[in-house]
């Protein structure tokens, strides 16, 4: 029983642990290819027109909420809740197995 909680916190953790590098894969990818398309801006018409804060912006929306369901910041439908839920579902079904024994 003990090995099945550390292995249940180790792919807990890891889970997590794959969930932060994707937030930061993200961002890191968000950086450069803003910052290329400001370059592209900035040579082209040197930013009379910023239209790649139209791309910032777009991609921006995507990325603020990738980072709140990163850090459990999300109030909807986050970690916490699909851990209720889970717990909710496996107690009715050990619910609904012991009536079922009892008869």
């Amino acid at each position: 029983m003990e090995n099945y909680i550390k292995e249940d916190r180790y792919l807990k953790a890891k889970e997590r642990v794959n969930e932060l590098r994707g937030f930061y894969i993200h961002l890191t990818t968000y950086t450069i290819i803003i910052g290329g398309l400001a370059v592209i801006n900035f040579a082209v018409d040197g930013l009379r027109y910023p239209w790649f804060l139209w791309a910032a912006f777009g991609w921006g929306i995507g990325l603020a909420l990738h980072a709140l369901r990163t850090f459990n910041v999300f109030p909807f439908f986050g970690k916490s809740w699909e851990d209720r839920k889970i717990k909710e579902f496996i107690k009715k079904d050990e619910e609904r197995y012991n009536d079922l024994n009892r008869k």
